[in-house]
């Protein structure tokens, strides 16, 4: 099925993840490991997460024609304990590499209580809720982290030098749907400006700065030479504790794998040149789970969950808002939507997949 309105395709959910993986398929990727990598991008596209699909399909396909992503990596454990080990990704797609990293945490977890993993020598593995989400099929707590191409001035800097450094985590619930946080360390997603650009609209203030370390509203001026702002922004939004978050994500992420750090992460980009000095292997990611039985019953906990959300649904909510929504709610909203009437791909993204597909061969109708 596939539609348009004034702005976007409209694609229906399996058919964007048949091509999807028949993409991977075209560079020699092994069918499971397309059929996972399309998995992770089409969580993105479903749950209304468009900074996170298949609008990065292209640079996959661009970084893995060029070479620069191994199709069949070789992943293996370097270093290990009882319930942390570090793996060596070897330069596999992200969305390969952090699936089944996610699994050993996991593994680890039911074994010992927790179980810790931090990668290095991998690349951009989509959106950071897709792992803590593959926990809870388990009924693990799961977490999950990301260094990224710099891209983030740190507090009261004027040059990028961190990534957005998404963080994850997702507890189940009994009757009540899970609370799925996931949220960068930066102010905005990179991809929300690039959205923001293709639409031809102006971004909040609080968001961005030009190359001169001013404040500005158009994307353009952040994405030529600017740099995006730590959550919080400046000195009134306590930029400070979006630094610090962004300087933990990448100090368990990278320092700790062995990964590149800091501005030295290797760019998500065919059309950027890595950094001339690497401090490490590819960039990192960092994976945790839980057991809650370790901690407490998990009936008992699972219930307490579908408590505290009815508890914070219930809040006197905001004049002019719509009252408060539990973490998960507007990508759970967007599933709903999006399976029923497909997902809405903007032109200029259905216009990269158009591009795919005739270099490929890969039928996709647009």
């Amino acid at each position: 099925m596939i539609s348009q309105d004034n702005r976007n395709v409209i694609i229906s959910a399996p058919q964007l993840r048949h091509f999807t993986t028949q993409v991977f398929e075209y560079f020699d990727v092994p069918h499971q490991d397309a059929v996972r990598a399309a998995d992770v991008l089409a969580y993105s596209d479903e749950h209304g997460i468009d900074s996170h699909g298949v609008a990065r399909l292209k640079t996959y396909y661009d970084l893995l024609k060029a070479g620069r992503i191994n199709p069949r990596p070789e992943i293996r454990i370097v270093r290990e304990r009882a319930s942390v080990a570090t793996v060596d990704g070897d330069n596999g797609l992200g969305l390969v590499v952090g699936p089944q990293c996610m699994e050993i945490a996991m593994r680890k977890a039911q074994e010992h209580g927790s179980g810790w993993i931090s990668v290095c020598n991998t690349n951009h593995y989509g959106a950071a809720g897709y792992y803590p989400v593959m926990a809870l099929q388990e009924d693990l707590i799961g977490i999950s982290m990301t260094n990224t191409t710099k891209g983030v001035a740190p507090f009261n800097g004027a040059e990028k030098m961190l990534g957005t450094n998404p963080v994850a985590i997702a507890f189940p619930g009994l009757h009540e749907p899970p609370v799925v946080i996931d949220f960068a360390s930066s102010a905005v997603s990179y991809g929300k400006v690039e959205i923001a650009k293709r639409k031809g609209q102006s971004i909040p203030d609080g968001w961005c700065i030009d190359k001169e370390g001013y404040a500005t509203t158009q994307p353009a001026d952040m994405i030529e030479g600017g740099a995006l702002l730590p959550l919080g922004g400046s000195e009134m939004g306590s930029g400070h504790k979006g630094y610090c978050l962004a300087s933990m994500v990448d100090i368990l992420s990278a320092v700790l794998s062995g990964a590149n750090w800091g501005p030295f992460a290797v760019p998500f980009a065919i059309h950027v040149a890595p950094s001339e000095r690497q401090v490490g292997k590819g960039i990192g990611h960092f994976f945790g789970a839980l057991d809650i039985d370790g901690f407490r019953d998990k009936q008992e906990f699972k219930q307490d969950i579908d408590e505290w959300i009815r508890t914070m649904r219930a809040t006197r909510p905001l004049p002019g808002t719509e009252g408060v929504l539990i973490p998960g709610d507007p990508e759970r909203q967007a599933y709903q939507v999006r399976m029923q009437a497909g997902i809405p791909v903007d032109k200029e993204v259905a216009a990269s997949l158009r591009v795919i597909a005739e270099e490929t061969g890969i039928d996709i109708h647009l």
